[in-house]
């Protein structure tokens, strides 16, 4: 079954709505109508050369031709998060990235839930003021 572009919005809308409940202390990231993307809101050195990178990668959604797409980086991290949203790891291809085909699929009481144990691990790591 393909994705309508009905179902699209809803997805994209319902996760959209759920990391703008993490601003602040994250930071939205300018993108592209069928992007959204967070950061971490302190400058950090990031990659092999400690580059200063201004904040650290969160979250973001982006809406492709079969499917929603959730990329969470914190999930790389540890495998404590599978326990805080069950239903939404099934749709984990990867390691950071949940692909959404229906809107059914996305479970906002979990994905707030995760969503909040990412920022807390983020501000533990040390990429958060």
């Amino acid at each position: 079954m393909s994705l309508t572009v009905e179902n699209q919005k809803i997805i994209f809308n319902k996760l959209k709505k759920s990391l703008k409940k993490c601003i602040p202390p994250m930071v939205h990231k300018k993108g592209s109508a069928n992007t959204f993307e967070l950061i971490g809101n302190k400058p950090v050195p990031y990659g092999y050369k400690k580059e200063i990178v201004p904040g650290m990668f969160f979250a973001s959604i982006v809406a492709r031709k079969n499917s929603v797409v959730f990329y969470f980086f914190p999930c790389y991290m540890s495998s404590a998060f599978k326990g805080t949203a069950p239903s939404l790891f099934k749709c984990l291809k990867g390691k950071t990235c949940f692909h959404f085909t229906s809107p059914e699929q996305v479970n906002e009481k979990e994905l707030d839930a995760l969503l909040k144990q990412g920022v807390t691990a983020w501000k533990k790591a040390g990429y958060m003021k």
